[in-house]
């Protein structure tokens, strides 16, 4: 009699975060690929580059010169998709149709001053600094009454729409909560109302004890590749101590969040030898005057690369109207990951 097993057979997984499933086919990974192949992207850049949006001194697309800034550097977006001002609007008709106004702030973040530098070639020195400019622009905007939350990102390579090549993210702080962070926040409040501890507490103690999807922990950080990733060498940083936002992160604590982060962009970059693209995205609590209790610090690392530099993966077909699938298992993930960084 045949015996299931997650390596070999179509299964679905569910994503306690957001209450959603996931298809996954593992025996897919044995099919032919004759699909797009991407360019790769030029690895060598200069530490300055005088036609850069972004390097210190040069005038921005905006018409704004840089200061001649020596470390991170934030600004106010040039071209924000959000704004501090609008008209207040609301549209509804026959109660299906529906919009309304919405403010908010969008800055850039630039690393460093070197053009050259990506996370995973700077000092963790340096990457410390990043991490405490984030809970900087975090508490200022966090305490504006306007502001019901906070978006910290980076989109890393031309594969995922970054528009200017000097390392940089960005922090999106809005009026209204975002569609998943409002999911989080409903399925980490349902478990701390029900069991007292936060979801992604329990959640780790599953993976320390099994061991198959962490792929590295320092004292306060683990990174692993989630049960319900979707992307195939997704990955998320979760703080093994329970607290709701960045704003919290003690001093030792940013110290590990600055190596977990080199340590998790670093075998990236091994895994296909090559600078490795990737959405990041840090999720944590509201700043809408809640106490969101149940609320747990984490970060998600969604890179699109399937099968080597060149080939990708696209969300397409079923995943678009059906929802999301993936190929290889989480476990073959964390463990092609974690041998780049042992």
């Amino acid at each position: 009699m045949n015996t299931f097993d997650f390596s070999e057979h179509s299964h679905r997984r569910y994503n306690i975060l957001t209450d959603e499933w996931i298809l996954v086919s593992p025996h897919r990974t044995k099919r032919p690929w004759q699909g797009k192949i991407e360019k790769t992207e030029g690895e060598k850049r200069p530490s300055y580059d005088s036609k850069c949006y972004l390097c210190p001194g040069n005038e921005r697309a905006g018409g704004a010169k840089n200061p001649n800034y020596s470390s991170t550097f934030v600004f106010q977006n040039d071209f924000a998709a959000l704004v501090p001002s609008v008209p207040k609007g609301i549209f509804e008709k026959g109660g299906l149709l529906k919009a309304k106004s919405e403010t908010g702030i969008c800055k850039v973040v630039v690393f460093s001053p070197d053009h050259s530098l990506t996370l995973p070639k700077m000092k963790t020195e340096d990457i410390i600094k990043v991490v405490q400019l984030w809970q900087d622009q975090y508490n200022e905007l966090a305490a504006l009454p306007q502001i019901n939350y906070v978006q910290i990102f980076e989109n890393k390579g031309e594969m995922m729409g970054c528009s200017n090549p000097h390392p940089h993210g960005q922090i999106w702080a809005q009026e209204s909560i975002p569609d998943i962070p409002m999911k989080k926040t409903k399925t980490m409040s349902r478990h701390y109302s029900a069991c007292g501890r936060s979801i992604l507490s329990d959640y780790l103690d599953i993976e320390f004890k099994e061991k198959e999807r962490i792929v590295y922990e320092n004292k306060d950080f683990a990174v692993l590749v989630p049960f319900w990733a979707v992307w195939p060498y997704e990955t998320m940083i979760v703080s093994k101590r329970h607290f709701q936002h960045i704003g919290q992160m003690t001093e030792e604590e940013k110290q590990s969040f600055a190596d977990a982060l080199q340590k998790t962009t670093q075998a990236y970059d091994k895994l296909f030898d090559c600078s490795f693209p990737y959405s990041a995205g840090i999720h944590q609590a509201p700043t809408d005057g809640q106490v969101h209790e149940g609320w747990h610090f984490h970060m998600g690392f969604y890179p699109p690369l399937l099968r080597s530099a060149t080939v990708r993966k696209f969300m397409v077909g079923y995943e678009m109207f059906a929802n999301p699938q993936r190929d290889i298992t989480a476990e073959y993930s964390a463990e092609q990951l974690r041998q780049l960084i042992l």
